[in-house]
């Protein structure tokens, strides 16, 4: 733990939840995926549709969610800063932040959100290394060498936000980014904010595939534009971020 651990605000078991669910076309899965989620005690779910052409929006009211629709498609990262910035204005002071086709279990959300209540953190990442094909493994350590920042699983987007994290990422410069790697953790560490990540376990997506592993011309994409991101953040290279024990 670093020495700016001391600084981090706890947060009290009896606030509420808000979990983020960025979904594009998961009609197929979404009322499996939100009954699982709204199981659990003090969860307000709120569905970001990215311009969806199938169910997902409906589906997500049905099940009870709120659903926030996106009129143009903004991705992922886009979807979850309007999620982030929607549950600020609710008043919620902490985040999870799900994907939408099966990958994340509820079950580890006590995992994500306990380092904050401790006041150890303020950003926990849910690391699942072994799901990375080795083209994934091999972006993850060109990600980590040009950047500094040695969180295990940088694509992950299972993530638990306390509210100063929240307020860094609903701000103007966050709107810039395009994904949630790099960038985003970057951001946050900019800010002096404390990350940690957590070991936890996913299952293989129910539907549809990676919106970035899906071409090499996506990958190639992707692989630019992040290791420049990470270049220009040398200032703050060489974090490695806690390893702490999931609770669940």
């Amino acid at each position: 733990m670093t020495a700016n651990a001391a600084k981090v605000g706890s947060t009290s078991r009896s606030v509420p939840l808000a979990v983020v669910m960025p979904a594009y076309n998961e009609a197929e899965v979404i009322a499996s995926v939100l009954s699982g989620i709204m199981a659990l005690p003090h969860i307000h779910v709120i569905l970001i549709d990215d311009a969806s052409t199938d169910e997902t929006a409906a589906l997500a009211r049905r099940a009870g969610a709120t659903v926030v629709p996106m009129s143009v498609q903004i991705g992922a990262w886009g979807a979850t800063q309007a999620g982030i910035r929607y549950a600020l204005r609710l008043g919620f002071t902490r985040v999870v932040t799900m994907d939408a086709d099966g990958q994340h279990l509820p079950q580890y959300v006590s995992s994500l959100i306990e380092p904050i209540e401790r006041g150890v953190a303020n950003t926990v990442i849910g690391a699942c290394p072994s799901r990375g094909s080795w083209l994934r493994r091999i972006a993850w350590v060109l990600m980590r060498s040009t950047s500094g920042v040695r969180i295990e699983d940088l694509t992950s987007g299972f993530r638990a936000y306390d509210a100063k994290s929240m307020e860094v990422l609903s701000s103007w410069r966050a709107t810039f980014l395009d994904y949630q790697d790099v960038g985003v953790l970057s951001l946050l560490l900019s800010q002096n904010l404390e990350l940690a990540d957590v070991e936890v376990a996913m299952l293989p997506r129910e539907n549809g595939g990676s919106r970035i592993f899906r071409s090499w011309k996506a990958v190639a994409y992707y692989m630019c534009h992040t290791l420049l991101l990470g270049f220009s953040k040398r200032r703050i290279r060489r974090y490695r971020a806690p390893r702490l024990r999931s609770v669940s």
